[in-house]
């Protein structure tokens, strides 16, 4: 059995204006779903490096990883290979956005609120929703 692993981020972004929030989505070529930006860990790498370098190589948005959020999902993409994916919760300010040049179609800022509707696999929802109910135990915690 192969083993890979790949590291991302769910990153959220404030309007400072509305307060509404958006979350950041890849589009692929292939197949056309959304998900988060992700991508393989190379040697030397911890998984926070790879999950920074992962996001700003395949949006061009530079993340504050929040350290409380650690999500992991497993899967077989194809017969032989088990995959592990971490995901981290983060955020940034940036509204620019570009997607990289070749597997990515299209990078966008998507209303929190219309994500999960939005998302294809099952992993990317499950990690969706803990990452909500994370963002929500932060919002209640600052209010107190």
């Amino acid at each position: 059995m192969h083993r890979e692993k790949s590291c991302g981020a769910l990153v959220v972004r404030r309007d400072p204006e509305s307060g509404k929030q958006y979350l950041l989505m890849i589009r692929h070529k292939a197949g056309g779903h959304r998900s988060f930006p992700k991508g393989h860990m190379e040697a030397g790498e911890t998984e926070y490096m790879t999950a920074v370098r992962e996001v700003f190589e395949e949006t061009s948005v530079q993340i504050r990883i929040d350290s409380r959020f650690r999500e992991t999902v497993h899967y077989s993409p194809m017969p032989g290979v088990s995959k592990e994916v971490v995901y981290f919760l983060t955020h940034t300010e940036q509204v620019d956005i570009k997607p990289r040049e070749g597997e990515i179609a299209e990078v966008e800022w998507v209303p929190i609120e219309e994500v999960e509707a939005s998302l294809t696999h099952e992993n990317d929802k499950f990690v969706f929703r803990a990452a909500m109910k994370k963002l929500k135990r932060d919002e209640l915690q600052t209010k107190i």
